[in-house]
């Protein structure tokens, strides 16, 4: 039995890296996470109840419990469109590179390395300012923990905080530098943790909470906040900053791909069950905490603790049950982080493989001793300390983080799933497909993404000043107009080199065959359209 299932690995593993030489590259990471592990990074990745505590603060005063029940569902229908949509890519074409490297496959001759430069380095931001928001939310909840300890007494000052955050990232970035086997063998442990602290919220904090905290029908599932000051139909719409940054990134088991078992498969029902699951565990999570938090809205929104959901669990739980389960918390945000962090590294990876990113020789190099891509961990985990000096700029400064690990993210996703219909190509579908409801599935996705993209550049409030202003287009805009200016920059920028997706694998080990194989060897370029199926190996 044991010889059989050792047959049947090697037997998957190599039709996993005939699948990745017709995509034009050879196997250069360890195949160690099963279908489970990479579900486990997908899911461990969106961590429900971490994420909802890091950005409840935008779902309480604007829409209160309306926000938080009602919205949240009427998001995860787009979340889950969007979903479906990048499944499908995932599935025809499961590579590290994911997201640029469709677009570039998919989009016309004209402008896919353009396309593809873009979406890349929106990739990169995407991930690399989702590791700095999770960290800073980590770095206040751990502040927090104190402050429940010292009975609100204690508030840490920003550069208590910048310490607690600057030291995560450096223990994040050790974590993830270890082997592929160990990483991959903790996802399971990660689940078990996020379920577990989901069940607690939804179970033991409606049982525990005192009567004078318990809210009827009609408050918590019916009752309306407006502390902001944007009429009410923005501020419902601004609210959804919660679901739609909890549930997000769903593209992190994308860049697994060339380490995941059966990736045309594992990838896309990765990214499929670990959004429903989220969004079914993350709606029972709001209603708990709609009907445990009391009435007094601006008490929870500006509790000393610095987060609304540890004020909640400190009036329910009291003291101590808060802090224990606060410590649950917290440490399953630290496995959300390290995720995070270990997603990003593979998709620097696969870009500085292809030449994108600035010192690619160095960052294109596989540790000898861990088989891991450690140049990159340590890339963005620099990046991602500098990115964390804006909280001493000020409170919003720091919080646009959050928007723009979305928004970024929104750029990345609406290009190829958008050049799949609008450019002609020859596009295969994987084993998984919606068939006739591809395109308007596809619609749908990207209206929403367009619409929200701009929603998150608002600011907080109406009358807002320069410090609580929303830094997400400074920030973000600051990013890619960097990222264009390299691409146009005279002599040097990559319109003169960059051509996209680059094969590091010969011709005749990828199957093909045809002229456009022999242009391709002598430009030492892969400008091959996206056709591969696992049928096909």
């Amino acid at each position: 039995m044991a010889s059989r299932t050792t047959s049947e690995l090697h037997s998957q593993q190599s039709v996993d890296e005939a699948i990745l030489a017709k995509l034009g590259y050879k196997q250069e990471l360890r195949r160690e996470f099963t279908p489970l592990e990479t579900f486990g990074v997908a899911f461990t990745f969106i961590g429900v109840v971490p994420s909802i505590a890091s950005v409840l603060f935008y779902a309480i005063p604007n829409g209160g419990p309306v926000a938080m029940v009602w919205g949240w569902m009427f998001a995860c229908f787009f979340i889950i469109c969007i979903g479906l949509a990048m499944a499908e890519l995932a599935s025809a074409a499961p590579t590290s590179g994911g997201l640029y490297y469709w677009t570039h496959s998919l989009a016309s001759p004209r402008c896919r390395n353009f396309l593809a430069w873009i979406v890349g380095y929106a990739n990169t931001i995407q991930f690399i300012t989702g590791v700095a928001s999770g960290e800073w939310a980590l770095a206040i909840q751990i502040t927090a923990a104190a402050s429940i300890a010292s009975n609100k007494a204690y508030a840490a000052t920003s550069k208590e905080l910048y310490g607690i955050f600057a030291a995560l990232v450096l223990s994040h970035a050790i974590l993830v530098s270890l082997g592929t086997r160990i990483l991959a063998r903790l996802q399971i442990f990660y689940i078990f943790l996020n379920v577990c602290l989901c069940l607690i919220i939804i179970i033991v904090l409606p049982a525990a909470t005192p009567l004078e905290y318990r809210n009827t029908a009609s408050f918590a599932l019916g009752g309306f906040t407006n502390l902001n000051g944007w009429p009410f139909g923005l501020a419902f719409i601004l609210s959804l900053m919660t679901p739609l940054y909890t549930i997000g990134g769903f593209d992190c088991s994308v860049h697994m791909s060339e380490e995941a078992s059966n990736a045309a498969v594992a990838i896309p029902w990765a990214i499929i069950n670990s959004i429903v699951v989220s969004a079914i565990l993350g709606w029972g999570i709001n209603v708990s905490l709609a009907f445990c938090m009391g009435t007094d809205i601006s008490a929870i929104v500006n509790s000393p603790t610095g987060q609304p959901m540890a004020q909640i669990l400190y009036n329910s739980l009291g003291q101590k049950g808060a802090l224990a389960v606060w410590c649950i918390l917290i440490t399953t945000q630290y496995i959300i982080v390290s995720n995070c962090l270990l997603v990003g590294s593979r998709q620097s990876f696969a870009f500085a493989r292809d030449g994108a990113l600035p010192f690619s020789r160095y960052l294109y190099r596989i540790n000898r001793y861990t088989h891991t891509p450690v140049n990159t961990v340590w890339f963005d985990a620099v990046l991602v300390l500098a990115i964390g000096l804006l909280a001493f700029v000020g409170t919003q400064a720091i919080n646009a983080v959050f928007t723009i690990a979305v928004t970024a993210s929104y750029i990345s996703y609406i290009t190829p799933i958008t050049a799949r219909f609008v450019f002609k190509n020859n596009f295969k579908p994987g084993p998984f497909n919606l068939r006739r409801l591809s395109f308007p599935v596809a619609v749908i996705a990207v209206s929403w993404m367009i619409f929200m993209s701009v929603i998150f550049l608002f600011p907080i409030t109406p009358q807002t000043t320069a410090q609580e202003m929303n830094y997400t287009v400074v920030v973000l805009g600051g990013f890619m107009s960097l990222a264009i200016f390299w691409y146009y920059c005279p002599v040097y920028g990559g319109v003169h080199w960059f051509n996209g997706p680059v094969s590091n694998i010969a011709p005749a080990m990828r199957g093909e065959q045809g002229e456009e194989d022999s242009v391709s060897e002598k430009t030492g370029k892969r400008n091959t359209v996206l056709s591969v199926s696992a049928m096909d190996a």
